[in-house]
């Protein structure tokens, strides 16, 4: 399956500063990339450069097989795009704008009432058609941004920052219709909220300070999340030693009498075992419970390692 997205050795810079550093990575049909970083980490500059809104000082960009410096109207022809702040005419009705993104992407006249109804459908927008963008709510006009992004059925989709400002269901919302989209294309989230990233990709990536730090698949990231630790409550106090001997666990820690944190095995999970040993020797098992690390001490744990290096 060809690559959606080929980005290779990536970079920007403006003036001496290095904006964007050496970044490549692919993305193919059917995967929602979360783009993570702190602000100013260089997330919009790589969005801009990917969309051929800013040329890079070096690298390479293909979009569906095109390449976006050489066969720009080809590749921007398979590109949605939804900036960090969407470019809406506030004055028109959300059907009377998206007719005009319809001009705009070049849709046939015979399929634009088509496309837009389509647009409307897939973003929850048909209830609102004939009303002024203005009126609505922030939530509302980010799902016009959406659309107008997917209007012409674009191979590659890119969400810079599409949540920012918009309440809790909203954001259940959209991310949701993330989701979905990611199912017949491929979908590129530029965000700095970590549960976004869990909830609507597939994949993530770390940028900080202008370079990859992370790239890695959502299920591998949650293996990276097991830290192999668990903390155990008994009625009675534990045998220690006896309990070393199962094999998988590397080191027993005291939190208290009859509290302790056992480390072990990520591969090999003793914790099976852990528990019936307990149960036959009569200590009285009251919890047990995985340690796991979250999303947000992997990101802050990388980007400390990445500022001290």
């Amino acid at each position: 399956m060809m690559d959606l997205i080929e980005a290779e050795h990536l970079s920007r810079y403006y003036g001496k500063y290095c904006a964007v550093n050496d970044v490549s990575f692919t993305l193919a049909k059917g995967e929602v990339l979360g783009f993570l970083g702190k602000n100013g980490a260089g997330k919009t500059t790589t969005m801009q450069m990917l969309c051929g809104n800013l040329a890079p000082s070096a690298g390479k960009i293909k979009i569906n097989g095109y390449d976006l410096l050489n066969q720009a109207k080809a590749a921007k022809m398979s590109l949605g795009y939804l900036p960090d702040t969407p470019p809406l005419y506030k004055e028109l009705t959300v059907q009377e704008f998206l007719l005009y993104c319809a001009s705009l992407h070049g849709i046939a006249q015979g399929f634009r009432a088509k496309a837009i109804k389509q647009a409307q459908q897939r973003c929850g927008l048909t209830d609102v058609s004939d009303r002024l963008i203005a009126n609505l709510s922030k939530g509302y006009q980010q799902r016009v941004g959406i659309a107008q992004a997917i209007l012409h059925n674009p191979e590659v989709i890119v969400l810079d920052e599409p949540t920012v400002g918009l309440d809790p269901l909203q954001i259940r919302e959209i991310r949701a219709l993330i989701r979905e989209l990611g199912q017949d294309h491929g979908v590129i989230l530029s965000t700095h909220i970590l549960t976004e990233v869990q909830e609507s990709c597939t994949h993530v990536q770390i940028i900080h300070q202008g370079q990859l730090i992370l790239n890695e698949t959502i299920a591998g990231l949650n293996l990276q999340m097991d830290t192999g630790t668990l903390e155990v409550t008994t009625r009675l106090p534990c045998d220690n030693s006896s309990l070393l001997a199962i094999p998988g666990i590397s080191s027993i820690e005291n939190m208290s009498q009859n509290r302790i944190k056992i480390h072990h095995s990520v591969t090999a999970n003793p914790t099976e075992q852990i528990a019936e040993y307990i149960v036959a020797s009569g200590w009285g098992l009251q919890e047990l419970t995985p340690v796991k690390r979250s999303m947000e001490d992997i990101f802050i744990s990388l980007t400390q390692e990445c500022g001290k290096s």
